[in-house]
């Protein structure tokens, strides 16, 4: 039997909802199948377009073809005729580095390339899933169902502190902090290029209008939400600078889009346009040098590396410090050593 004949004897089966995607009003015309891939991690446009052909992918309740083109206000669904996964997290054993516990929270410093909470195409391996082994029971805030005990988040490819609430009172207490923006965040990150001086960038971040994976800075407050961040530098190392940035506010991707609004991307940042040579004349030696510091990241070069706020018992401040990830303080010696060493 052909894979469309088994297509076919399904077609009458009754089909599930797995993914439904709302376009918002700014959305250019774009083929269905690289407006997907924009959307859908961990997937390819192979895949996309064989769901596509199945009937799997249907446009405002319709099937339609890879050469759709996505525009404004259509809802595009992706059906199964199996049930989609269900939200339980599984328990799962990994390495936790625990660098603050009491009663009512933990403060943990994620590795980079871990996911900090399950969702679609990362059901396992992620921190809530390591969370949930450590712990009986955490915590959930009203409609965030599936992420027990997170009060904030850290991107994938991001290192560094994040904290966890054991109790109800204090995943309440804590969100009410982050909420005000009177937690204390700061994060190293190393960027392309010399930074001239201290200072700050704002503006408005919403969804880059041509690919929806990414953020973007507008001057308009429709097109997204209020970001602001402080920076200074710490060492000037050649063409890459690292500098401390102060977050005034949590937006998705904050720091990225800022660096990258400023001309300064994150040093191997591959969705802002840090995971190439940016600065400096590309002779052979200097290619494969910063080959190879690419290679021993996992992702941008960001850690955040400080976490203040008051305790929801004691109602003391904490400032929880941590250090640099190995892979990141080895980054900035072979900086140091290259450009004291090797003529420019």
């Amino acid at each position: 039997m052909t894979d469309r004949e088994d297509i076919l004897e399904t077609e009458d089966a009754e089909l599930y909802e797995h993914l439904r995607i709302e376009v918002d009003k700014g959305q250019s015309f774009l083929r269905i199948d690289k407006f997907l891939m924009n959307r859908i991690e961990n997937t390819s446009r192979n895949r996309i377009q064989n769901a596509i052909v199945s009937g799997s992918v249907r446009v405002n309740g319709k099937e339609i073809k890879a050469s759709y083109k996505v525009k404004p206000y259509d809802v595009i669904t992706v059906v199964m005729p199996e049930p989609p996964r269900d939200t339980e997290v599984y328990p799962e054993k990994l390495p936790l580095d625990i660098v603050y516990e009491d009663d009512e929270l933990l403060v943990v410093n994620k590795e980079a390339g871990m996911v900090v909470h399950p969702g679609y195409n990362n059901y396992t391996g992620t921190l809530v899933n390591a969370l949930t082994y450590y712990f009986n029971q955490l915590p959930v805030l009203p409609g965030n169902t599936g992420r027990p005990g997170l009060v904030h988040r850290l991107d994938k490819n991001t290192s560094g502190l994040a904290v966890i609430a054991k109790t109800e009172w204090a995943m309440t207490f804590l969100a009410k902090q982050f909420a005000e923006r009177s937690v204390t965040r700061k994060y190293y990150a190393l960027v392309w290029g010399d930074i001239a001086n201290d200072g700050s960038v704002s503006g408005y971040i919403g969804r880059n209008k041509r690919d929806r994976k990414i953020m973007q800075l507008y001057d308009d407050p429709k097109e997204g939400k209020w970001s602001l961040t402080h920076y200074k530098v710490i060492e000037r190392l050649g063409y890459i600078t690292l500098i401390e940035c102060k977050l005034e506010t949590g937006r998705t991707h904050q720091i990225r889009v800022h660096l990258k609004h400023l001309g300064h991307p994150l040093f191997n940042d591959e969705s802002y346009g840090g995971d190439s040579i940016k600065k400096g004349i590309v002779t052979s030696k200097y290619k494969k040098f910063v080959e190879n510091c690419f290679e021993l990241l996992t992702g941008q070069a960001l850690h955040a590396k400080t976490l203040g706020f008051v305790h929801p018992i004691s109602k003391e401040e904490l400032l929880i410090d941590s250090d640099l990830p190995e892979s990141f303080r080895f980054i900035l010696e072979k900086w140091r050593n290259y450009f004291q060493y090797s003529p420019q």
